[in-house]
Order: C-alpha cells, then structure tokens, then sequence
C-alpha cells in the first residue's frame, strides 16, 4: 500500500466537524447503529485486548455497544434494544478518544477533536506504531476495505478537505490477514455479555459518553475471559482482567484524564500549542515519542 499520512490522521482523529457537510455516517452497520459518539473505533481483538491488560494498559480501552432497527434478536436495556448474540448484548471493545488540539487533514490551526489515544497530536503519528501494542486492525487499513469495496478514509479525506491520500488502490499483500467475519468473530472480536441485568444504568452511560472506570472494566473482564468461536467465559480470566482495569494507572489513561480537563468544545479553536501540550500531557508522563516526517 502506497498512502500519503503527512497530517492526515484522518482514520485516527474525528475530523467530521471541519468537513463541509459533517463528514459520512460509515459507523453504521446494516441494521445496527453505535450507541456511542465515537469515530472509526479500532476493534480489538481479545489477545490484543489481554496485551494491553498484560502492560497495564486497561486504562485506554473502552466498549462499544449498538442499537438494532427492530426487535428481532435484541435485547432492551435502560430503554435501548441492543443488537445481540444468543440473546447477549454485543460489543467490540477498542480504544479510547479523548479530545486533542489536533490539525488534521491540512488544517493550520489546531482545533479540539476526539482523537486516538495514542495519537501525538503534534506529528500526527502513532506512539505504539511499530510495537507489539499495534492493533492488527490499524496495520491492515485501509487494504480491507479495498478488498471489500468498500471507501477508504483516505478517499473520505479527499472529498472533503481535497489532497492526495491514497496513492495506490492495490491492497497487495497489507491485506493477507482477512478482516474477521461471521461466527468465527464470536469470542474473538466481537463479544456477548452474559447478564443484562448487570448492565442497567451501564448503557445508559455508554449512550451518554459518561462510562466510568468500574463500567468498561466489566466489558473488558467479559472480552478477556471469552472463547474464540463460542460464547463461554472463564471465571478466573474475567477476575484478573476486571482487576487489572481497576488497577491500571498508565501514562495513556492519566493523559486521558488530562487532556478533558483541558479541552474546549468538539470542534473549537484550540489555544495551544499541539507539541507544547502533547509533551506535558503525554510524553512526561511516558509516552513514546514518533519520529516526525522526513
């Protein structure tokens, strides 16, 4: 694959608020809305997810959860009807968004827009590129959606703030590791928690954008402690995953923590320095450095 990323980072930052008419509704799958805000959530699979646990990193992850169309298969909790498996509200857990002065796609002034954790909002690169931390699913975009035939946000990029972003429409060999489909997904990128009545009040924060530590762990204990293929858990694996969320005290998490705080509205001129900031909130506190553009 052959891309032009130099202050893109349209795939990592929600950058529809300077986009003319508010960017695209590609979230949606079928009949199954998000029931969170969040733009181009990076799925994680679940030995992805204990990685993160493993270097105590449960702090950055988070759920997703979606509203069904109809009634068929869903199950209604705090007054939503989640799309479900077996009768099981469905997730993805991914990573967290906080908000960042970032100026993407060609902006020159830096503006607060929910960005990827990992994200230095200075070089516009990723902090964990290149490490085993890496999800899978950053590394084989956008040479899935190729192959799918479906739009890139490279070309969502192009329509909207103009520029050149896909050079080449080969997905090549970046495309070798198939997106995760169907019933094998089950337990290994897309989970089922088991009780929805330990879920009120839960989802109705997950609508809100108001989820605390104690709700994502649940969801992360869950993702963590499936089976691929099938919708077991294991009880000591949930257990020790739970505890590590609670626990974790990253650089990722507390930088979260900072930059709200900090933030304006979505979509407001940021005041700030995006270097001067993003050493203060994240590289102080431990995160890697990138390594800028030649």
């Amino acid at each position: 694959m052959e891309l032009n990323c130099a202050g893109c980072a349209g795939c990592c930052v929600d950058w529809r608020p300077l986009a003319p008419e508010g960017g695209s509704d590609h979230e949606r799958r079928g009949p199954y809305s998000p029931l969170d805000a969040a733009y181009n959530l990076v799925a994680l699979e679940r030995e992805e997810i204990r990685g993160f646990l493993a270097d105590g990193m449960g702090d950055a992850l988070t759920v997703r959860l979606w509203e069904a169309d109809d009634d068929e298969g869903a199950v209604e909790i705090d007054g939503h009807r989640l799309a479900a498996v077996a009768g099981r509200p469905a997730f993805f857990v991914g990573l967290r968004k906080p908000p960042k002065p970032v100026a993407p796609v060609g902006r020159e002034e830096p503006t607060w827009l929910p960005s990827c954790v990992f994200l230095d909002p200075d070089t516009l690169q990723c902090r964990i590129h290149g490490d085993a931390l890496y999800p899978a699913e950053c590394g084989a975009y956008p040479a899935h959606n190729l192959e799918l035939g479906v739009e890139t946000e490279c070309e969502r990029v192009e329509a909207a703030g103009g520029g050149d972003r896909l050079l080449e429409d080969d997905p090549g060999d970046a495309a070798d590791t198939g997106p995760l489909f169907g019933p094998q997904a089950v337990g290994q990128k897309l989970f089922a928690h088991p009780d929805s009545d330990d879920l009120e009040g839960i989802v109705e924060r997950a609508a809100e954008g108001t989820l605390t530590r104690e709700d994502r762990a649940e969801f992360v204990a869950v993702a963590a402690a499936s089976s691929p293929g099938t919708l077991a858990l294991s009880d000591p694996h949930y257990e020790d995953a739970r505890e590590q969320v609670l626990a974790a005290d990253s650089w990722a998490g507390r930088a979260i923590d900072d930059w709200e705080e900090r933030a304006g509205g979505r979509g407001e001129p940021a005041a700030t320095d995006p270097a001067d900031a993003g050493r203060a909130v994240e590289e102080e506190r431990g995160a890697p450095d990138t390594p800028g553009w030649d």
